[in-house]
C-alpha cells in the first residue's frame, strides 16, 4: 500500500517523492451526492490537479437526520437518538456502502479522502444542528470501527475536529477517537480541523497523534491578510508540517454577509494560497461556498449550484501553486522575509521564501518593491522571471547583479494582478 510520511515540515511519499497537499473542501460529499455526481466531481477535481478532498462522514447539514441521496442515514437509533455504536451497514447499498464507493472513486482518480469521522456539532453543540451523540467511550469505539473499515485504503488521511473548539470534555472525546483510530490503523496520517480564526496548535499542540497541523483562517477579514503570521505561529509552536485547511472560499459572501455585495473571488483564493505556501505550508486547501455545501438550489447566500461552481476560476487556477512548488528543489524552501527590503500591510502584504539556489516573492497587488539579493552573493548573476498565478506561465525578464538590492516592477498592478518573482542563481563556470 502506498504510504505518506512526514519529514520535517513536509509530506512525502515513503520513497521520498514530494507530496503537495492540494485539498478541496467537499464537506457534504458523502451526504449529498449520488454515484454519478460523485464520479463527475472527482473527474473534474483530478483534471484540476487536486490531491485531496476533505469530506465528513457524519455531515454538518443535518447529517444524522436527513438521508443521503439513496435515502439512508449513517447511524441507527437507540432510544430515539442516532447511535455511533450502530452504523448503518446492512441491506441494499447502505450509507456506509456509499461512503465506500466515494473512497474507491477518489482512489481511482489518484485523490486522497481527508476523512472527518464526524462534524464538530456531534460532540460540541455550541452551534449547529447536532444532536450531541459522542462521549469518551463511544468515540473510541466509533474511531476504531471507522478506521478498521478504511485502514486498507491507501488514500485516507484522518481529520478530527470539525469547526469546533475543544474544552476539556471535548478534548477527551477527540483523544479517545484518535486512540480508537490508532488501535487499528498506524499507517494513515491524522490532523485536526479547528474553528474559524484558530489553528490546531491552539488545542492539540501536545497531541502525539497529530501528524500535521492546520489552521482555519476563515471567511472574514480577521485572518485572511495575516496568513503568513498564522503559519509562522504554528511553526513556532510545533516542528510538524502545517497548512491552511479552510481559508476564504471562492463565491463565499465576504464576512458571511451577502448584503455587503462582495463575494470572495479567484484573486482572493490565489492570495490565500501563495501567502500560506510561501510561508512554509506543506500544501493548501481550496474551497468554494457552493461546493462544500453541494448546493443544488441557489439563493442569495449560495449563488451557484455545485455543478456550476465546479469549474470556477479559483478552482482552475489553484493548481499552479502546487506546480510552482514542484518545479524546483522541494524540501529546501523556507520562509525568507529578509528578501524583502520593505513590505505592505493588509491586502498588499507580500511574502518571500528561498530554497537551494532560488527564491520566490509573491506580490498580491503587483505593487513595485525592492528585493534583497544578498542570498545570491556567491552567484555569477541572478535570473529574474515573473510567474503568473492565473496561467502558470513563467517568463524571464531580467538579469540582476547578486549581493545587492534592486527595485522590481511587476507586469501589472491592482487587485487581481498578483505575481510571483522567481529568482535563480546562475553559477560561475
Amino acid at each position: 500500500m502506498k504510504k505518506l510520511v512526514v519529514q520535517g515540515r513536509y509530506l512525502l511519499w515513503e520513497n521520498g517523492e514530494p507530496f503537495f497537499y492540494l485539498g478541496d473542501t467537499a464537506w457534504e460529499l458523502f451526504h449529498a451526492l449520488n454515484k454519478e455526481e460523485t464520479e463527475r466531481y472527482f473527474a473534474e477535481r483530478s483534471r484540476q490537479g487536486f490531491t485531496a478532498v476533505q469530506a465528513v462522514a457524519l455531515a454538518e447539514m443535518e447529517g444524522l437526520t436527513v438521508p443521503n441521496a439513496y435515502g439512508r442515514l449513517p447511524l441507527l437509533c437507540t432510544d430515539g437518538l442516532p447511535d455511533p455504536m450502530r452504523p448503518d451497514t446492512e441491506g441494499d447499498y447502505s450509507y456506509w456502502h456509499h461512503v465506500d464507493f466515494v473512497v474507491e472513486t477518489a482512489a481511482k482518480y489518484g485523490i486522497f479522502v481527508t476523512l472527518l469521522p464526524t462534524w464538530g456539532d456531534k460532540f460540541n453543540l455550541c452551534w449547529g444542528k447536532g444532536p450531541v451523540i459522542f462521549n469518551k467511550e463511544n468515540a473510541y469505539t466509533y474511531g476504531k470501527w471507522i478506521a478498521d473499515r478504511y485502514k486498507d485504503h491507501w488514500n485516507i488521511i484522518w481529520m478530527l475536529g470539525g469547526d469546533r473548539k475543544l474544552e476539556a470534555t471535548h478534548r477527551n472525546v477527540i483523544d479517545a477517537m484518535a486512540e480508537g483510530i490508532r488501535s487499528v490503523d498506524t499507517v494513515h496520517l491524522i490532523t485536526f480541523h479547528p474553528p474559524g480564526a484558530q489553528d490546531s496548535t491552539d488545542f492539540l499542540a501536545d497531541a502525539v497523534y497529530v501528524d500535521f497541523h492546520t489552521a482555519q483562517t476563515g471567511h472574514t477579514t480577521d485572518r485572511c491578510y495575516q496568513i503568513g503570521e498564522v503559519m509562522a505561529k504554528m511553526a513556532a509552536v510545533s516542528e510538524k508540517p502545517y497548512l491552511d485547511s479552510e481559508p476564504r472560499y471562492e463565491d463565499h459572501p465576504a464576512c458571511f454577509d451577502a448584503e455587503i455585495g462582495y463575494f470572495w473571488n479567484a484573486a482572493d483564493v490565489r492570495q490565500n494560497a501563495y501567502l500560506a505556501v510561501l510561508s512554509g505550508a506543506c500544501g493548501h486547501t481550496y474551497g468554494n461556498h457552493s461546493i462544500w455545501s453541494m448546493t443544488k438550489a441557489t439563493s442569495q447566500y449560495f449563488p451557484y449550484t455545485w455543478k456550476e461552481a465546479l469549474t470556477h476560476e479559483g478552482a482552475e487556477q489553484v493548481k499552479w501553486v502546487k506546480e510552482l512548488r514542484l518545479r524546483r528543489d522541494y524540501t529546501s524552501l523556507q520562509p525568507a522575509p529578509e528578501l524583502l527590503v520593505d513590505n505592505f500591510n493588509g491586502m498588499g502584504q507580500m511574502v518571500a521564501a528561498k530554497g537551494k539556489d532560488y527564491a520566490y516573492v509573491y506580490t498580491p497587488l503587483g505593487v513595485p518593491f525592492t528585493v534583497n539579493l544578498e542570498h545570491f552573493a556567491g552567484a555569477k548573476c541572478v535570473r529574474g522571471a515573473w510567474f503568473d498565478p492565473r496561467t502558470g506561465e513563467e517568463n524571464v525578464f531580467a538579469i540582476f547583479e547578486p549581493g545587492k538590492s534592486t527595485l522590481v516592477v511587476p507586469p501589472g498592478q491592482g487587485k487581481g494582478n498578483d505575481w510571483v518573482l522567481v529568482l535563480e542563481a546562475i553559477a560561475s563556470k
